[in-house]
């Protein structure tokens, strides 16, 4: 069964990994190679390992470009969010972690739930194409939505006065309480980001051995080590399956 999936999902003999290099928390860097080093590139690695055969990892500056090059024959797996739109054209895996999107807003102005920003047509920051920012627009019809090409640049815009409200995975937004005590989060995350692993659209045995596989790797612990190598077992939550 192996060989099969092998073939099917490294056809080249290469698992090439799509990595979401704009992921802060699943990508911590790079090696002295010049590559990415984290919790999603070394999962894909143990995929890799699994089929028995090499791997390389694709990268791409942010999420849409990642999914954008599905069916452009760049990658075999992209380590990205799981989200609705995007599942048009993915098939994606069960999450293997799990990371918590917040608001962040000013002391002075009167939010206090998610509830009172979703009704109050104010402007959200948001990184453009971010998992967040898919769902946002699915969800909160009444706001409007600025969007950044990055999520530091999302912060930017916030912190500029551009924007009423920003919208962002929970660590990243408590850095910025720990520089301004004039801003608060809004503590219930207004959405959960699914990692995942996405494949090209067509092939349920593959899912069906990703989905296997994850499982396997969260029971025997082997996301919860990950987690805590790069020191984000306190920022990320393991789904329960």
């Amino acid at each position: 069964m192996i060989n099969l999936i092998s073939k099917q999902l490294a056809p080249t003999g290469i698992l090439r990994v799509g990595i979401n290099m704009s992921n802060f928390l699943l990508v911590s860097g790079v090696n002295s190679s010049g590559l990415p080093k984290g919790v999603s590139p070394d999962l894909g690695e143990r995929i890799a390992k699994e089929l028995d055969v090499p791997h390389k990892l694709v990268q791409y500056k942010r999420p849409g470009e990642l999914a954008d090059a599905v069916n452009k024959n760049q990658w075999d797996i992209g380590n990205i969010a799981f989200e609705p739109k995007r599942a048009e054209t993915i098939d994606f895996s069960n999450a293997y972690v799990n990371i918590d999107a917040n608001f962040l807003v000013r002391k002075i102005d009167n939010f206090k739930t998610n509830e009172d920003i979703s009704k109050s047509k104010v402007k959200i920051a948001v990184a453009e194409r971010s998992a967040y920012d898919l769902w946002l627009s699915d969800n909160y019809k009444d706001i409007k939505l600025i969007r950044a090409t990055s999520i530091h640049n999302s912060h930017i815009l916030f912190n500029e006065g551009k924007a009423d409200v920003l919208a962002g995975l929970k660590p990243k937004l408590i850095e910025e309480l720990s520089t301004n005590n004039q801003l608060k989060i809004i503590e219930d995350p207004f959405t959960f980001i699914k990692q995942s692993v996405g494949i090209k659209k067509g092939s349920p045995q593959v899912i069906k051995f990703l989905n296997d596989f994850i499982l396997k790797l969260i029971n025997d612990g082997f996301i919860r080590q990950l987690l805590k190598k790069y020191n984000v077992d306190k920022k990320l939550s393991i789904p329960k399956l």
